[in-house]
């Protein structure tokens, strides 16, 4: 499977994802400048955590407006599989590929630690592999993780299965505790109506190997490869 990783002004997570993908995985994957505008040679798009164009004006903001993101909106709507790490998730909102967005973490602080999530959720590419109820352990590291929308979408996303990966204790419990930016129902990742695109503020690229802390990140990844070897079966 070949990944296209796309690097904005300001991005640092772009290599994690190329050593998760390709020294870890075994997969193909090319780290593409923003201004890329061709996708078609390949399979997933990463837009991966950051600080693209310094975060100024709002998180994602000014990188929704890069040309890449023309054709990564294109990418997407073939049903093909888009992920949105972190900065890559306020992007994929800012561009409306995803509802709601990313505010303030609620503590006003910028939070780097470990966290569990549950899976939930309806079927996609990015989690199918994993069962549901099922806990990953994978950290976070942001400043603006606190996902927000208004009570009418939330209820949307969770009634139509949408929510992906909420934020849990290690037993798997929903809890306000558990919750480490104020994200609304401890929201943590979701999709879009068709499934192939995931935004999600945990990284799962900095969860690939036991020495740096557990390799729970690579769930995610084994799901679509293997959602691509199914198709190709």
């Amino acid at each position: 499977m070949k990944f296209a990783i796309i690097r904005f002004p300001g991005t640092w997570s772009d290599r994690d994802c190329h050593h998760a993908l390709v020294d870890v995985l075994g997969q193909r994957a090319d780290i593409l400048w923003h201004r890329e505008t061709d996708l078609s040679g390949y399979d997933a798009v990463v837009l991966p955590g950051g600080f693209s164009y310094g975060d100024y004006l709002r998180c994602g903001a000014i990188a929704r407006f890069s040309p890449a993101m023309e054709a990564v909106v294109r990418f997407a709507a073939t049903g093909r599989p888009v992920i949105g790490i972190c900065n890559g998730f306020q992007v994929l909102c800012e561009s409306a590929l995803l509802p709601g967005a990313l505010m303030r973490n609620d503590s006003l602080q910028f939070r780097c630690e470990w966290t569990y999530l549950r899976r939930e959720g309806a079927a996609t590419p990015w989690a199918n592999a994993i069962r549901e109820g099922a806990v990953l352990h994978i950290p976070i590291s942001h400043g603006e993780g606190n996902y927000y929308a208004d009570d009418r979408t939330l209820d949307q996303l969770e009634d139509s299965g949408r929510v992906i990966f909420r934020y849990c204790d290690a037993a798997g419990a929903v809890t306000a505790t558990a919750n480490p930016n104020g994200s609304a129902r401890n929201i943590a990742g979701i999709i879009n109506e068709r499934g192939n695109v995931l935004g999600m503020m945990p990284h799962p690229e900095r969860a690939a190997e036991a020495l740096t802390g557990g390799a729970d990140g690579n769930a995610i990844w084994n799901s679509v490869l293997a959602e691509s070897l199914a198709a190709v079966v």
